[in-house]
């Protein structure tokens, strides 16, 4: 038999565990969250993350995953940074990082706080308990905005009017009932800055995102060759995009992160593109150790680096691009001919590919080859100029 769970003591403890919000909801979803779910998915949004269709029954309710789950206990941990994130943009040399990435791995650091107040609240108030941080199938943010903790704004992210954007979620189910919190309403009013300041238009309409033109998607989701089409418009940013999380104007309410862990590090905050573009697979793992960088895997983040090396308009950084041409992964040697063809005279070009192309065994290199030649891959140039590099 379960008992109603004490609300302040719960949220007490999780203060002390470095949560900034904990609220209550009941378990299952929000009406209509189903619904769009599947209508995201009908509409092929979700791109190559085939898994989000496979587990598709088990998102549309979290009872799907426990029957037992009764209550919901959101909590928020703050990440805010410090300074301007888009700041970086303009520097073309440099490579720009999500906020949430320049530091330690947060399901690392959330993970394990949050089974102490699990556990906890299991043990004193002798209920049952699972613990989430999105890893899971579940759907948080619907659950958070039921709680109140904030609203699905117009970019599909939570924004708080205490906490801005700057926030992870995590969630606890329990089969304990208790009263729940209100809900959040939505605050976004007419505002667009969200939707206006996407480099790659990923919004087709306000609250729907194709992640297939994301540019968190393209660089963290993504396994293969990145649309050319979309190449030029992404800038320098090698590791997601903070463009619409970053122009919020709730973000006035956003406090610093208070957790070191969650606080960037100095060397990524604008490393040199330079010296990234250089890691082989061993110096890719220790310099990305405990970040959330390193299970993209090295191959996937070198292509992210080239392309930004591509967009530099840095011809000194070509001979980077061109010591990427015989590297061992075809997905490298595909960007490296991208970058090069963006960073080099046409002549010097069209003699590069005299001397290498016809040498090149991988199918998808050699188309990158042919449209590189053809020309292709200078398409969106005029495009990229008004991309917010600057």
């Amino acid at each position: 038999m379960t008992r109603p769970l004490d609300k302040p003591a719960i949220r007490e403890l999780a203060q002390s565990f470095g949560f900034s919000a904990c609220r209550f909801c009941d378990a299952g979803l929000p009406s209509g969250v189903g619904e769009r779910l599947q209508n995201f998915l009908a509409a092929g949004y979700h791109g190559t993350m085939g898994w989000m269709a496979e587990t598709l029954d088990r998102r549309l309710s979290p009872q799907a995953m426990w029957p037992d789950a009764k209550t919901a206990i959101v909590l928020t941990m703050n990440y805010g940074p410090d300074h301007d994130p888009l700041a970086v943009l303009a520097k073309t040399d440099r490579a720009a990082i999500s906020v949430y990435a320049r530091n330690r791995d947060y399901h690392d650091v959330i993970k394990g706080r949050l089974k102490h107040v699990a556990g906890k609240i299991a043990l004193t108030h002798g209920c049952a308990v699972k613990v989430f941080v999105d890893t899971a199938p579940l759907m948080e943010k619907p659950l958070a905005e039921k709680a109140g903790i904030g609203w699905q704004g117009r970019h599909t992210n939570l924004v708080s009017r205490e906490l801005g954007s700057w926030f992870f979620l995590a969630v606890i189910l329990t089969d304990a009932v208790l009263e729940p919190d209100a809900a959040e309403t939505d605050h976004c009013g007419s505002c667009r800055a969200c939707l206006d300041i996407c480099p790659t238009a990923a919004f087709p309409a306000p609250y729907q995102l194709d992640a297939r033109r994301c540019i968190s998607y393209l660089t963290i989701e993504h396994a293969g060759p990145i649309n050319r089409e979309l190449r030029p418009l992404m800038g320098n940013r090698i590791y997601g995009c903070d463009d619409c999380l970053a122009v919020c104007p709730w973000n006035k309410f956003a406090a610093t992160a208070a957790e070191q862990k969650l606080r960037a590090r100095s060397d990524l905050m604008e490393p040199e593109l330079a010296m990234l573009c250089g890691l082989d697979d061993a110096a890719f793992r220790a310099f990305f150790s405990g970040s959330p960088v390193k299970r993209i895997g090295r191959d996937r983040f070198i292509r992210n680096v080239l392309i930004a090396i591509g967009n530099s308009g840095d011809s000194a950084l070509a001979e980077c691009a061109r010591a990427r041409l015989d590297d061992a992964s075809p997905l490298v040697r595909g960007a490296a001919v991208w970058a090069l063809s963006r960073l080099l005279e046409s002549d010097d070009f069209e003699s590069l590919a005299d001397e290498l192309a016809a040498s090149e065994q991988d199918e998808g290199v050699q188309t990158e080859w042919r449209a590189a030649i053809a020309g292709e891959a200078t398409a969106g140039n005029e495009a990229a100029g008004r991309s917010t590099m600057s």
